[in-house]
Order: C-alpha cells, then structure tokens, then sequence
C-alpha cells in the first residue's frame, strides 16, 4: 500500500454517512469514490499536473489506461 494520509474529523465523517448510505464497510466506500472521481474531474488537468507519468497504464486518469478497460 502507499502513503495513507490521515482523514479529518469531516471527510471521516463524510466517508462513515457513504459507507452507511452504500451498505459497505468505510474501506470500499472510500474506493468507490476514487472510482467515481474520474467521472467528474477534468482528466486532462489531472494528468497535465501529474507528477509521476511512470504510473500511466494503472492510472484512472490516464488515456493509456482506457485501452485495458476494453
């Protein structure tokens, strides 16, 4: 695993109300989000500001990691 910032007490409490909300534990909620977070954010921005471009075939981000969804 990596680095694993700590929450605070509000995104903690954000995260318990979807994992509640979603039926599941607190862990696969937080995993659900990240999946979601593609959807809504500018990919282009995100990966034009990235700062490792060695992870590009794992990153949900990325176009090259399009192609291993199909």
């Amino acid at each position: 695993m990596a680095y694993t910032p700590e929450l605070s007490l509000q995104s903690s409490c954000t995260l318990r109300r979807i994992a509640w909300a979603l039926g599941i534990p607190m862990t696969q909620a937080i995993e659900k989000v990240f999946e979601y977070m593609p959807r809504i954010l500018d990919q282009h921005k995100v990966c034009s500001f990235c700062k490792d471009k060695s992870k590009c075939c794992e990153c949900a981000f990325s176009q090259a990691s399009d192609f291993s969804r199909i």
